[in-house]
C-alpha cells in the first residue's frame, strides 16, 4: 500500500550497512519514516558502512553544508593484490609478494601521505566528465583523464598488522578517496594493495555519535513515535558554527531573505537563531555589521 508522506523536520545518525548505495539507504529509511522530503549528505560506497547523516523537512537546505566537512574512517585495506576498483568488489590487475613487509615498512610509508597530498580520483567513482558518471566509463573499459586534486589527511594510524591485512584510522578533508590512499599506499610498498573493508566513523559536526543501524529502523516499521524519537534537532547541524540571535523586526527581515544589520563576526558561515534558539538558518557577513541570508529555513 501507497503509504501518507508527513513533513518532519531533523537529523538521523544511520549506521549505513555495507551493500546498498547511500541513494538506497535513503529511500528505505525515508520510506520507513514516511518523509515527504529527505536527503543525505555525503555518499558513501556499497562496500562502505557506518555514519550517513540524513536530513529531513528542513534540515535538507543545510546538507550542502555538512558536505564539506572533515570526516574519519577505519578502514582494511589487503596488501599484495591490487584492483581495477581499488576495493575488495573489483578485479585482481596485479598481485605482489608481501612477505619482507615489516611493520616499520608500513610505518615509513604512511609518514609520506600526511597533511596535504596530491591524489587523483579513482575511475570507479560518481565524478562527472561530460555529463557522464566516471563509473559508468570504467565499466565500459574506457579511462580518461582526472584531474589531480589536493587533499589533507589528518590523522594516518596503523592499529594492527596481520598478513595480508592492515586497519587503519584516518581523519582527512572531505573529498579525500580512500581507495586511491590506499592504493598509493600499496605502490609505495611496491606489493600493491586495495580496501578490503571501509567504516565511516565520523563526519563534521558528528564527531562523538551514536549511530542507528538499519535494522533498528526496520523492526520499528510503523512505529513513528519510536522512530522519531531517533531524530535529532536541525540545530545540531550548526553546532560549532559562529553564532547570532536575533528577534522581532530583524526576525522578519532574515525570514524574508533580506540583511540584518548586527554585530557578528566576518564569516561566511553563521548560524542565525530567535531568542529561544531555534535556527533560523546560515548567513554570512563580509563586514561584521550586516549578515546576508545564504539559508532560510522558515520552518
Amino acid at each position: 500500500m501507497r503509504s501518507t508522506r508527513r513533513p518532519i523536520d531533523g537529523v538521523l545518525l544511520l549506521d549505513k550497512p555495507c551493500g546498498p548505495s547511500s541513494n538506497a539507504a535513503l529511500q528505505q529509511v525515508k520510506w520507513l519514516y514516511r518523509a515527504d522530503k529527505a536527503g543525505h549528505t555525503g555518499s558513501l560506497d556499497p562496500l562502505a558502512s557506518g555514519l550517513l547523516p540524513i536530513c529531513f523537512g528542513a534540515a535538507t537546505k543545510l546538507s550542502v553544508h555538512l558536505l564539506t566537512g572533515d570526516k574519519g574512517y577505519r578502514a582494511i585495506a589487503r596488501l599484495g593484490i591490487r584492483t581495477d576498483t581499488l576495493d575488495a568488489q573489483g578485479r585482481p590487475i596485479s598481485e605482489g609478494s608481501i612477505e619482507r613487509i615489516e611493520v616499520a615498512d608500513i610505518e615509513a610509508a604512511l609518514a609520506a601521505f600526511r597533511g596535504e597530498i596530491l591524489q587523483t580520483p579513482p575511475m570507479f567513482s560518481a565524478i562527472k566528465q561530460g555529463g557522464t558518471p566516471l563509473y559508468e566509463l570504467a565499466r565500459q573499459g574506457i579511462e580518461v583523464d582526472r584531474a589531480v586534486r589536493q587533499v589533507r589527511i589528518d590523522r594516518l594510524t596503523l592499529r594492527e598488522w596481520t598478513p595480508p591485512f592492515l586497519l587503519l584510522d584516518i581523519d582527512c578533508a572531505s573529498g579525500t578517496y580512500i581507495r586511491s590512499l590506499v592504493d598509493y599506499l600499496g605502490l609505495a610498498l611496491g606489493c600493491g594493495a586495495h580496501v578490503h573493508a571501509l567504516q565511516r566513523t565520523w563526519a563534521a559536526p558528528f564527531r562523538q555519535v551514536d549511530m542507528v543501524p538499519m535494522a533498528t529502523l526496520e523492526a520499528l516499521l510503523g512505529d513513528l513515535p519510536a522512530l522519531d524519537a531517533f531524530l535529532l534537532p536541525i540545530e545540531v547541524m550548526v553546532a560549532g558554527m559562529p553564532a547570532v540571535s536575533i528577534s522581532g523586526a530583524d526576525l522578519v527581515r532574515f525570514s524574508h531573505g533580506n540583511p540584518v544589520v548586527t554585530a557578528a563576526p566576518i564569516c561566511q558561515s553563521i548560524a542565525v537563531h530567535d531568542p529561544n534558539g531555534r535556527l533560523l538558518g546560515i548567513a554570512r557577513s563580509p563586514d561584521g555589521i550586516v549578515i546576508k541570508a545564504v539559508k532560510v529555513l522558515n520552518r
